[in-house]
């Protein structure tokens, strides 16, 4: 049985910040570190004391995480960035509910003191001789300690305390990964057994020492179970103080997901009960297992269930019946089709899933060109008069102060001029849509035609597709290119104002202008003719988007695990192999391109090059990579762990310095063949659209969901009083028996199922813990 765990963290917004800047205001941006590893750093939010970012990120984690961490920071063009303050979540205060954590949050100060991270290594004996009883302490080494020095290292020393006694090792100049090797012994003094504490510090030549951490352990420990091993280094015990808000605050949304996925053949009944409710005849769905589960599922958890459920559907290649089953639901309880697919429903969020994991290649190639023509250009755009900056535009042109007519005119030729290129690019993009998609949109087309084939309801079939493609899927990315990975950064609030502005109009033009001139916003009115004149296009296009060979299976093939031909990850990467000489220089560095597969990763002078897929004859060797920020370093760290997760041979430490004037310069060892001196980190990943499937874990997650709304399924279906009246009342006039019958019936082999897998859980548990299990587990 494999055990999962995994963080879903949203950094909303902040609020109250306090001004770094001589302006009077901050750049802010938020630093994401599960115990003491950086996983993801938002972007910059400029000129802003309540920034948003709306950045959300899925991290898999080690079976021993312990704490989550937000350092939120100022940033600075020259010098150092200034540090605001810190959130720090354990483990436990996440997982006191399990809904997770969703509030605002007040920052606290960073305490030097408490910003310890790394290990140590020990080996504790105690001996009894003549004298009486000793203590033997051995300091091997330590991993990863903090920078306390300017040099970004430390001259790292550890201090032994065991009762009124202490000793010192020696001082290891400047590394982050020393290496003593040294034995303490101290005797024990009369009185009550003592704790062993042993303290790491960077020595200062000037000025007190700086405090690494720590780590203790009671005399029952010392007596029963000696250390021996790699210890996690602790702040001094303190409380932390809540700054009261003067530091601002964050609004975050945590939670932790921890699951024990057991063998795939445990999921299958309830595979196939999901499989059974989609692929059966339109007139059970009301009664099907699935149809079920959804009315189990609150809104909060919907967005969850959808994603594994699209997931689940797409590695079995029935994407298509599924999306088809829900879209069925969905027109057959809708009256208005002015509110079709208007909700949170779990139809609409699988679709949005859905699109987003299969057309993510296709939104960036169609939307990217004209978004990065905005953020490089950063022209001023502006309709409403309310918003207008007259004085903006004299102080650019020295022409004296325009007139707002004229600032309408010219911000209409801007919008027009970036609005034609992204009209062109979507009507133009028919063949470039990923056939799953198109074939959905066409199930989704025929469906609604069926309910709604009156002639005053002509428009709903277009607006059904376009109120996903347009309202939940380009506006959104147009919006916000930050969340659907078309840019790095955030917009500026100027470039944040032209974005929203052409996202309005791509809004209006999936509303089919059905609400223009309607409103509070009747300064759009300039672009209502340009608007109008796309709508015609736009129906032309969805016409062409459905005409497609429907035998074709709307999910497409099943995707398989990090197929070793799929490139996972490319882009540009700053490459230099190591040599023997030194260290490298700024300019010793080649950009080339790279790309990851699940078998290699390769690269070359531009995407159009041949590829080298290795240097000289094949003998293994050393090369540095260099990104540019945090956020793509991260990325491409954790696709490689996914990309080499099935390989055995990877390593399990490693040397973050490098190998000159005869020693590594992290830990300082002379032998170019010594062991890491730090761990891989081959545990955290982050989640993404582009994620290989996994239908155990998606499975797993959807029994833990029925778990939740067990009590509600036997209440409701199985012991509700009123269903009984309701069945006999049916019977006696013939009618809904059938119905009523087949609902139960799916609730009860949904128990069932629970219980088989409720079972296996408990056996595999008990065999982890070395427990007798009667009889062999039943598949």
């Amino acid at each position: 049985m494999a055990k999962s765990s995994s963080l879903n963290v949203r950094v909303v917004e902040g609020r109250a910040l306090p001004a770094k800047d001589v302006s009077g205001s901050s750049d802010p941006y938020c630093i994401v570190k599960v115990d003491d590893e950086v996983v993801a750093r938002t972007a910059t939010i400029w000129r802003s004391l309540s920034p948003f970012w709306g950045e959300e990120y899925t991290v898999h984690l080690p079976l021993d995480f312990h704490h989550l961490s937000f350092y939120v920071l100022d940033e600075d063009t020259v010098g150092h960035d200034d540090i605001i303050g810190k959130i720090s979540l354990s483990r436990e205060a996440i997982t006191a509910d399990p809904r997770g954590i969703d509030s605002w949050i007040n920052l606290s100060r960073v305490d030097p003191d408490a910003e310890v991270q790394g290990e140590v290594c020990l080996a504790v004996q105690t001996l009894e001789d003549v004298q009486g009883r000793c203590l033997h302490c051995h300091v091997l080494q330590a991993r990863d300690l903090a920078p306390r020095d300017i040099s970004g290292t430390s001259d790292p020393f550890a201090r032994v305390f065991w009762g009124s006694q202490s000793l010192e090792t020696s001082t290891i100049k400047k590394t982050r990964f020393p290496y003593w090797d040294e034995v303490l012994e101290l005797r024990e003094m009369p009185g009550s057994p003592s704790p062993l504490r042993v303290e790491l510090w960077d020595w200062d030549m000037v000025g007190k020492n700086d405090f690494l951490g720590m780590v203790e352990f009671p005399p029952q420990v010392l007596q029963h179970n000696p250390p021996n091993g790699w210890f996690r280094l602790l702040p001094f015990p303190r409380a932390e103080e809540d700054s009261g808000g003067s530091l601002g605050a964050l609004r975050l949304k945590v939670r932790l997901t921890e699951d024990s996925v057991l063998p795939s053949q445990y999921y299958q009944p309830l595979r196939e009960l999901l499989m059974e409710s989609v692929l059966g005849p339109a007139e059970e769905d009301a009664a099907s297992p699935l149809a079920v589960l959804e009315e189990l599922t609150s809104g909060d958890c919907r967005q969850e269930l959808a994603t594994k459920l699209v997931k689940l559907f797409l590695g079995q290649g029935l994407t298509g019946p599924f999306l088809d089953y829900l879209t069925r639901r969905e027109v057959a309880r809708t009256t208005d089709p002015n509110t079709l697919f208007r909700s949170n429903s779990l139809a609409s969020k699988s679709m949005e899933q859905f699109m987003k994991l299969v057309g993510m290649p296709y939104l960036h190639e169609v939307l990217r060109p004209v978004i990065n023509r905005v953020f490089e250009e950063r022209k001023y755009m502006e309709l409403d008069p309310c918003k207008m900056d007259l004085g903006r535009t004299r102080r650019i042109s020295f022409k004296g102060a325009p007139s707002e007519e004229h600032v309408r005119e010219a911000s209409l030729g801007l919008l027009t001029g970036y609005l034609g290129p992204i009209v062109d690019a979507i009507v133009g993009s028919v063949g470039r849509c990923p056939p799953a998609m198109r074939l959905a949109f066409k199930q989704l087309r025929q469906r609604v035609e069926e309910r709604f084939s009156q002639a005053e309801h002509e428009d709903v079939k277009y607006l059904a597709i376009s109120g996903f493609l347009f309202l939940r899927f380009f506006a959104p990315a147009i919006l916000t290119p930050k969340l659907f990975d078309l840019r790095d950064q955030h917009a500026d609030p100027q470039t944040s104002r032209s974005l929203l502005l052409l996202a309005k109009a791509v809004q209006s033009i999936g509303n089919l202008g059905q609400q223009l001139g309607q409103g509070k916003e009747l300064w759009m009115a300039p672009l209502h003719p340009f608007l109008l004149q796309s709508i015609s296009r736009v129906r032309d296009f969805l016409d062409q988007l459905v005409d497609v060979d429907g035998k074709e299976e709307a999910g497409g093939p099943a995707r398989a695990l990090v197929p070793p031909s799929v490139t996972v990850r490319e882009g540009y990467l700053l490459k230099r192999k190591e040599e023997p000489a030194g260290l490298a220089t700024r300019f010793a560095f080649k950009k080339r391109y790279f790309r990851l597969s699940g078998e290699t990763l390769s690269y070359s002078k531009s995407p159009e090059w041949q590829v080298v897929t290795q240097d000289g004859a094949g003998a293994p060797h050393t090369t540095y990579l260099q990104c540019k920020n945090v956020n793509e370093l991260n990325q491409w760290l954790s696709a490689l762990r996914k990309a080499s997760a099935p390989n055995p041979d990877k390593l399990a430490s490693c040397h973050p310095g490098a190998f000159r004037s005869g020693h590594w310069t992290c830990c300082l060892q002379a032998e170019r063949s010594a062991s890491g001196c730090s761990r891989t980190h081959s545990a955290v990943t982050l989640g993404d659209w582009s994620d290989p499937l996994d239908p155990d874990a998606e499975t797993q997650m959807v029994y833990r969901q029925l778990l939740l709304g067990r009590d509600r399924l036997r209440m409701k279906f199985l012991e509700d009083s009123s269903m009984d009246t309701t069945l006999e009342a049916a019977t006696e006039q013939g009618a809904c028996t059938d119905a009523l019958a087949r609902q139960r019936e799916a609730a009860a082999r949904l128990l069932e199922v629970l219980t088989d897998l409720d079972q296996a859980h408990e056996e595999f548990q008990q065999q982890e813990q070395g427990k007798v299990v009667s009889g062999p587990l039943r598949p």
